[in-house]
């Protein structure tokens, strides 16, 4: 399950993403609720998907 609890302390390389507006509200949401950055929230994510790649078709 997905959690938030570490703060990416060195994230120092600059990427422009683009997200539906949709998601970006949500995520927003949840970064907003748990009073953490939006950067540190999508970061988190990302950390988080790459960590479970591909469990599912094992």
């Amino acid at each position: 399950m997905f959690r938030l609890n570490e703060v990416m302390k060195s994230a120092n390389v600059a990427r422009t993403i683009r997200f539906t507006e949709g998601l970006f509200e949500k995520l927003n949401h949840i970064a907003y609720k748990n009073d953490i950055s939006f950067n540190s929230l999508v970061l988190q994510c990302c950390k988080y998907a790459l960590e479970h790649y591909g469990e599912d078709t094992q």
